[in-house]
């Protein structure tokens, strides 16, 4: 007779734990779930000598001796149901992450963390976050006279370009801010220079092993040491790259990093997302709206969310300058920020 391991069942309610029982009858489903019948021995005084437990599934059922007596043609697993987030745990899930990132990138400005990357979809407020934080520092420093150096990098870079950048924002006191910047984390070079200045050693030594006329022309030396910090924004999925090899130099630049995802991957995230600058005050500042007219922007996207060129903060602003334009608005939306 084959010994079974039930390391996770329920009988008549009772938890049955990595419990050893003799196989009676081999795994076996109904309407009413997954369940293995076995011999009760001393384990259930007073009930049946054979009991069947509930799993389930087949993986809850290991075989300490022998094998199933018959082919288990048939696995169904009954999954417990998976809770959907209420809309306020949802932005309260959102608020939370967008406030670590402020605090990350309050870290990376005094220097305590060397680099950070921000992962989330575009127009949802990563880069107004990061700049607002730069500004606000850049402001107090002005007034405590300790003098803090940052650029906000977009577009394109090739590798030499990277290496003189960082050169140029090589102090501690030095942030660089990579926006949607996407070059960098595509090319091989450019991503080798990057592990080099984010280095988790004591000295971070960055060297450009080549000659190059546009070094001596901006009177870059061929070697340095990077002090500063550096935050990455992109609404780039790295694990959907197909180069194997740039996911290597992926993996190695994100375990120099601290990482950041904004978890807005759903329509319904992105909506709530947008409701919650809404309610803050801070999504129609520039517009006379009241409330009511802010709402029905808001409902007018929510509804047309499928038809949409894209569900963002800019393009809720888009929306509100066309209420300027014209009382039908509506119309203007329709044939201007939607799909045909």
């Amino acid at each position: 007779m084959s010994t079974v391991r039930i390391i996770r069942g329920v009988y008549r309610n009772q938890p049955i734990v990595n419990a050893t029982f003799a196989l009676v009858k081999d795994f076996q489903t109904s309407g009413k779930g997954n369940f293995v019948t076995v011999a009760n021995g001393d384990y259930f005084p007073g009930f049946p000598e054979e009991i069947r437990v509930k799993v389930d599934s087949i993986n809850d059922i290991e075989f300490v001796d022998g094998e199933p007596m018959g082919k288990v043609d048939k696995v169904v697993e009954f999954k417990k149901p998976v809770r959907v987030e209420t809309d306020e745990e949802i932005m309260e899930r959102i608020e939370q992450r967008f406030n670590i990132l402020d605090d990350m990138t309050k870290a990376a400005i005094a220097g305590d963390i060397r680099a950070m990357i921000v992962v989330g979809p575009p127009g949802v407020g990563k880069s107004y976050g990061v700049e607002f934080q730069l500004e606000k520092a850049g402001l107090f420093d002005q007034l405590s006279g300790r003098k803090i150096k940052y650029e906000v990098i977009k577009g394109a870079m090739t590798p030499i370009g990277l290496y003189c950048t960082l050169y140029r924002h090589s102090d501690r006191n030095s942030v660089l801010v990579f926006d949607d910047c996407d070059s960098v984390f595509q090319d091989d070079v450019a991503l080798n220079i990057l592990k080099a200045a984010l280095d988790s050693g004591k000295k971070r030594r960055i060297c450009w092993n080549s000659d190059s006329a546009m070094l001596r022309r901006e009177g870059v030396p061929d070697t340095f040491e990077f002090k500063g910090s550096a935050i990455f924004i992109t609404n780039l999925k790295f694990e959907n790259l197909k180069s194997k090899k740039l996911q290597d130099h992926l993996e190695a630049l994100q375990s120099r990093c601290h990482f950041l995802d904004l978890t807005l991957d759903t329509m319904r995230d992105k909506i709530l997302r947008i409701k919650q600058i809404f309610r803050k005050g801070d999504l129609f500042q520039d517009y006379d709206f009241t409330p009511e007219q802010g709402d029905e922007i808001l409902n007018f996207m929510d509804e047309n969310k499928e038809r949409l060129r894209e569900m963002s903060l800019r393009m809720a602003l888009k929306i509100a300058d066309l209420t300027k334009v014209s009382s039908n608005w509506r119309a203007l939306a329709e044939n201007t920020v939607m799909k045909h």
